[in-house]
């Protein structure tokens, strides 16, 4: 078996952070081995495994033991994956705290007016405050394979919405309806293999006070 020997440092197979990175970690240098033999499968089928870039990374073998690339094996199985600096911790799946989604991108739409960012007289303070009127169509969020799921809150004022979710490829991965009787109703989205998704709403009855609430407090990734 051919193996080719490497030195490994720190998790930059992991997330593709540079040496300069862990300069100060806990960290100890082994030898081990990178091992082209070895093979990933998934439910069956071979797994190529890729890092962020797209690159193929190869498994490792130290001291009897196989070693995977956290990334390329969360992607193979859609599980969201994410490093915690702060903590010096990788995450898998769904993150015990939701994080707001305004909290994780900047949304050149979105309303901080207090006088436009109230629904049952509690104050959001950032929200997409739509209205028939508004000429768009959808808005979309950025969740980078960086969490499991999406918690989209949306409230219908005055009519039904229907709402249609894509990923970036313009597939469609969920539908649903907001209907004003709902309130301010919780969607949950699968966003695990997902860069961005895209949510595209139509007004059923668009008349002159047809709207859609969406707050960016308490819509949430985890």
């Amino acid at each position: 078996m051919k193996k080719t020997i490497v030195s490994i440092i720190g998790i930059s197979m992991l997330f593709g952070a540079g040496v300069g990175a862990y300069a100060n970690a806990n960290l100890q240098e082994i030898k081990a081995y990178l091992n082209n033999d070895i093979k990933v499968k998934v439910n069956g089928k071979v797994a190529t495994l890729l890092d962020q870039q797209g690159n193929v990374v190869t498994p490792i073998t130290y001291d009897g033991s196989t070693y995977l690339p956290a990334r390329a094996i969360a992607n193979s199985l859609s599980v969201a994956v994410d490093y915690d600096a702060a903590t010096n911790s990788v995450l898998f799946g769904e993150k015990v705290e939701g994080t707001p989604v305004n909290a994780v991108q900047s949304f050149a739409l979105s309303i901080k007016d207090p006088t436009l960012t109230k629904y049952k007289n509690k104050d959001y303070v950032e929200v997409f405050n739509i209205t028939s009127d508004n000429g768009g169509s959808n808005f979309t969020f950025e969740p980078n394979k960086k969490f499991q799921k999406l918690y989209l809150q949306v409230a219908a004022v005055d009519t039904e919405i229907k709402l249609i979710i894509q990923d970036a490829a313009g597939k469609q991965i969920q539908h649903d309806n907001v209907k004003v009787e709902d309130g301010l109703k919780t969607i949950e989205v699968n966003v695990a293999e997902e860069k961005e998704v895209t949510i595209f709403y139509e007004f059923v009855n668009p008349g002159k006070n047809a709207g859609m609430f969406v707050p960016l407090t308490t819509s949430y990734y985890k």
